[in-house]
């Protein structure tokens, strides 16, 4: 017959290694492939690598941080779900203070806030000539690659109608760049 005895209390045991790995490698180094997370553990939406640097076309850029093939999802832009009124007063105040809005409207109702997010894809800048799309699927801002995408290529996307309307210059330099935001 098995002997019982007392559980101790988690707090005072050292979590046991995975099974297969030496007890020296951290849990944390255990990880998956990007896009995957641990048991009870939402996964990472970036699918592919992607960095945060200075932009050729204005303040900051989203870059390719390895090669991405086309039609693959990109990654997400998450935030705070807004309503449209709280989404537009919000871009007013951005545009007054930093001049950076991070907000994807996803319906007629309500908006992503992404300016608190650590995605990097927020800094996804417009391009008349993208090289991937933006898609709301579910209320999620997702990004696919519209072609091959080189590895230190700028990611940029068409941000559509804005609340710019037309007043504020593009500055994508894109063949055939339709000039206005």
């Amino acid at each position: 017959m098995p002997t019982l005895r007392p559980v101790t209390p988690a707090a005072t045991t050292a979590p046991a290694p995975a099974v297969g790995a030496p007890a020296s490698v951290p849990p944390e180094s255990l990880a998956g492939p990007p896009g995957t997370a641990a048991r009870g553990q939402p996964a990472d939406p970036q699918k592919f690598k992607v960095t945060v640097g200075p932009s050729a076309i204005d303040g900051q850029g989203a870059f390719a941080g390895e090669a991405i093939p086309a039609r693959r999802k990109i990654g997400e832009m998450r935030g705070e779900f807004v309503d449209m009124a709280e989404a537009r007063r919000r871009a007013r105040l951005a545009e007054q203070t930093s001049g950076r809005i991070f907000m994807v409207a996803i319906s007629d109702k309500r908006a992503v806030d992404a300016t608190h997010s650590t995605d990097p894809l927020r800094f996804a800048n417009h391009s008349c000539q993208p090289n991937m799309v933006l898609k709301v699927q579910q209320g999620r801002v997702a990004f696919y690659a519209l072609r091959d995408i080189a590895e230190g290529e700028e990611l940029t996307a068409r941000y559509g109608e804005t609340h710019h309307a037309g007043r504020l210059t593009c500055r994508c330099g894109a063949p055939g760049c339709q000039g206005r935001l």
